[in-house]
């Protein structure tokens, strides 16, 4: 069945990959052993589970041990930051990273929020002094790609810096994978991944870590090494194999050649809209747009009522009246309780694009009162 609205929302969750779908169901009818038991079913889940850890750390090169399955990369992030002594990061950061951070601060633990420049691109010697005199163990948190803007950070410069004054960096790199260069965001001391994002299932992520392993979160069972306990889904992680291994071949191309048409979005708004953010350092297929006089929920509901489907800023803040924390640190709350973000992916088409254009413009020009 056609859907009867475009979807422009990919940064939220990316349609399925129909291969993905595929192997997920198939590995459910096949594999459905418990991964941890040592009997043949056991030992078929296992294997499933066992390739995609594999395909993981060859993506990054990490040893293969040294990856965590988790159900997303809010757990992957809460795991990797929950036990630093000492957190540098800032306002630009997923909700799974700034709400850790202010439950750390709430328990006496140095947190140190980075300033946000108005192009929303970290300062590295901001990073560099915000570490100078903390204690060992401090963590820098990072993106690589922000999830609201589609602004690319310096990690390689961070990571730099961060390892000569004897911190780790965490990245983020939901955002970044199968979108830019491995090189722009693989740096880290640890990374964070999930499968949706890539048109894989839900409900899985990953950690991938270098050095020290990290504090397990949850108590229970000695899976993955008593790094996390509970039941691995040999479903889910066939999926995300099948993910992983298509945004590896040629996913970065096939996202960068959107540039045009997130290109002929933001010009055919202009006089209407701005665009949040560096415009040289950014992913090709974002963009951030605020609509002076409108509020972001408001716009939000009138294009979704016209089948368009876009959102405010981060489907984990979704609910939420309080204009975009992102927009709002880079260039104040007046020009976030405007915002909206669109994003397309590999599937969006030129005429699609077109289509959109023609209702914004329609009821962005009804509410400024222009034909």
């Amino acid at each position: 069945m056609a859907a009867s609205y475009l979807y422009f929302d990919w940064n939220a969750t990316a349609p399925p990959l129909p291969e993905a779908t595929d192997a997920a169901r198939d590995a459910a009818r096949s594999y459905w052993g418990n991964p941890s038991s040592v009997h043949a079913a056991g030992r078929e889940a296992w294997a499933v589970v066992e390739r995609l850890q594999q395909t993981l750390a060859q993506t990054v090169g990490v040893d293969p041990r040294d990856v965590l399955l988790t159900s997303g990369a809010t757990e992957a992030n809460n795991t990797a930051l929950r036990s630093a002594q000492a957190l540098v990061t800032s306002r630009l950061e997923h909700p799974s990273v700034v709400r850790v951070a202010e439950h750390l601060a709430k328990n006496g633990i140095a947190v140190v929020w980075l300033e946000v420049p108005a192009d929303g691109r970290l300062g590295v010697s901001a990073v560099r002094s915000a570490l100078a005199g903390l204690p060992a163990g401090a963590v820098v948190a990072v993106s690589a790609v922000n999830h609201e803007t589609g602004i690319i950070q310096p990690v390689a410069e961070i990571a730099e810096v961060t390892r000569r004054a004897g911190a780790r960096l965490h990245v983020d790199a939901v955002q970044a994978l199968g979108k830019v260069s491995v090189e722009l965001w693989a740096s880290g001391d640890s990374i964070a991944l999930a499968s949706h994002k890539i048109r894989g299932p839900k409900g899985i992520g990953a950690l991938l870590w270098r050095g020290a392993s990290p504090v397990p979160l949850l108590l229970g069972g000695d899976q993955q090494r008593g790094l996390r306990a509970g039941t691995l889904d040999a479903a889910a992680a066939a999926g995300f194999d099948v993910a992983l291994r298509h945004a590896a071949a040629g996913g970065i191309d096939r996202y960068a050649a959107l540039g045009p048409l997130r290109d002929r979005i933001e010009k055919a708004v202009v006089g209407l809209c701005q665009v949040n953010g560096s415009p040289q350092h950014r992913v090709a297929h974002v963009t951030s747009l605020s609509a002076m006089g409108w509020r972001s929920d408001e716009l939000v509901a009138a294009l979704d009522l016209a089948g368009i489907c876009v959102s405010s800023g981060s489907a984990c803040s979704a609910g939420s009246v309080q204009p975009s924390p992102v927009v709002a640190a880079m260039l104040g709350p007046e020009r976030a309780a405007s915002t909206i973000r669109v994003s397309i992916g590999e599937l969006t088409k030129l005429g699609e694009v077109d289509e959109a254009i023609a209702v914004l413009l329609r009821i962005l020009r009804r509410h400024a009162g222009l034909r």
